[in-house]
């Protein structure tokens, strides 16, 4: 089972499906930025498509499972694991929320891992949510994530105990998985993967364990979770978690000198005029707000309750607001509400209530609105660079730019980088791009991009 290596091995490294868009470039950037080029990829793609890019270490697929049921993800799934199968990578990952967004009846990471286990023939499925990066810990099973005024376990996070779709009742990863699957899920915990992981994950296994959890709170632990991942990986690993799964790997990696360090990576330099577009609810993108309003940007509504009433109207007018701003000579940030105590918050879920529809189907009514907004204002004014603000926002706006892969171009904070488009439509193609989770970035963070990104 212990797999001993001087040198990495040739190709594809790391391949992965994500379960929402922001987290899935997440996963990219920490590759390409570590040394690793790596392209995401917005549906299985074609061999012309997959041709355009040489030299390959990690492969990506996006999508927006998270922010689906059980019932797309059979039709779905199954196809994306089975291509991504085939590119025979030492380890392939499904990428899922640092703060473990998900329930049995949506974005079901469970469901995920059992419609996984025919492609896949590993003896254990490493799941490590924890990512010290972005200040996500787990310390005994429990998850805990950084928000302002502190760390909280996950279950009293001030943003994720309130989550519109998946609000968080259970810290402890074990227990809140085994609610999705019936695998027997074990963990390796902090005292055991400090002292003697290999032996506590084999005991995991055989006592039956499918699914195995790490702890991780530290940079060490991160690069000892990165060693029993890669010394356990058999002739192939399916794992689950966050971006610390890569960050975990490439720690390992040049503790071992399997990989060298790389150089800082510079800003793609400041442009005249930025389009922001937000369907966040979090307190987190409320600061960012704020602070872009003081900053040259100019907040324009769309109006949630009527795009899922069907009323085209809505866009309309969030365009020509958005047209005005531009030519006023400001940056408009195109937004459904301003964070978790927005009236707009409570009018929706009334306005998805009294029509019939499900909340999946409303969000992704308001994702695809408030990109076929940006894709509207891209094309009117031919500007170049953009921000798209939510986790699962990001997924369904993406649809509406018409692009069919992404590549890392400027890191800010982890998991939040800028991004390039590549398209067959000329006025999408090299579109400069950032997706943005709800709980992710600095205040300055739209301020940042427009400048280019790039590490201070």
């Amino acid at each position: 089972m212990i797999a001993a290596d001087n040198t990495l091995p040739e190709g594809v490294l790391v391949a992965w499906y994500g379960d929402d868009f922001t987290g899935s470039a997440a996963v990219m950037e920490a590759l390409s930025f570590g040394g690793l080029p790596s392209v995401l990829f917005l549906d299985i793609p074609t061999l012309e498509q997959l041709q355009r890019f040489q030299g390959l270490r990690g492969i990506g697929i996006a999508s927006t499972a998270r922010s689906h049921g059980n019932d797309w993800m059979d039709i779905n799934l199954p196809a994306a694991f089975e291509w991504l199968a085939g590119l025979r990578a030492p380890i392939t990952h499904y990428k899922v929320c640092s703060t473990l967004d998900s329930a049995p009846h949506v974005g079901s990471i469970g469901k995920a891992i059992d419609l996984a286990m025919p492609s896949f023939k590993g003896r254990w499925v490493p799941c490590l949510i924890a990512a010290p990066a972005i200040r996500r810990y787990q310390a005994f099973g429990n998850l805990f994530g950084a928000a302002p005024g502190g760390v909280f376990r996950l279950d009293r996070h001030p943003v994720m105990a309130r989550h519109p779709v998946t609000p968080m009742d259970e810290a402890d990863v074990t227990l809140h998985l085994a609610k999705q699957t019936t695998q027997t899920i074990g963990l390796v915990d902090l005292e055991a993967l400090q002292g003697h992981a290999d032996e506590a994950l084999r005991a995991e296994i055989a006592r039956g364990a499918k699914i195995v959890c790490i702890d991780t709170v530290t940079a060490d632990d991160l690069s000892r979770a990165g060693e029993l991942i890669w010394r356990n990986r058999e002739d192939g690993l399916f794992a689950v978690g966050s971006q610390g799964v890569e960050y975990a790997l490439l720690a390992h990696w040049r503790n071992a000198s399997l990989l060298e360090p790389t150089e800082r990576s510079t800003s793609a330099g400041p442009v005249e005029r930025i389009i922001a577009v937000s369907g966040s609810v979090s307190a987190t993108t409320s600061a960012q707000v704020n602070w872009a309003e003081e900053n040259g940007f100019d907040v324009v509504r769309l109006d949630p309750v009527q795009v899922i009433k069907g009323d085209a109207a809505a866009e309309k007018s969030a365009c020509e607001q958005a047209l005005q701003v531009l030519s006023a000579g400001r940056d408009p940030l195109i937004l459904t509400a301003r964070g978790p105590d927005d009236p707009t918050v409570e009018a929706v879920h009334a306005a998805v209530s009294h029509s019939g529809t499900t909340s999946e189907a409303a969000n992704a009514k308001i994702g695809a609105a408030l990109g076929s907004v940006l894709a509207q204002l891209l094309k009117t004014t031919g500007l170049k660079r953009a921000v798209i603000s939510g986790g699962d926002t990001s997924g369904h706006a993406m649809r509406q730019l018409d692009l069919f892969a992404l590549t890392a171009l400027s890191p800010t904070i982890p998991g939040a980088a800028l991004l390039q488009g590549h398209s067959e439509t000329k006025a999408f193609d090299g579109l400069q791009l950032a997706l943005k989770g709800g709980q992710m970035g600095s205040p300055d963070y739209f301020g940042w991009i427009k400048q280019g990104g790039g590490t201070a």
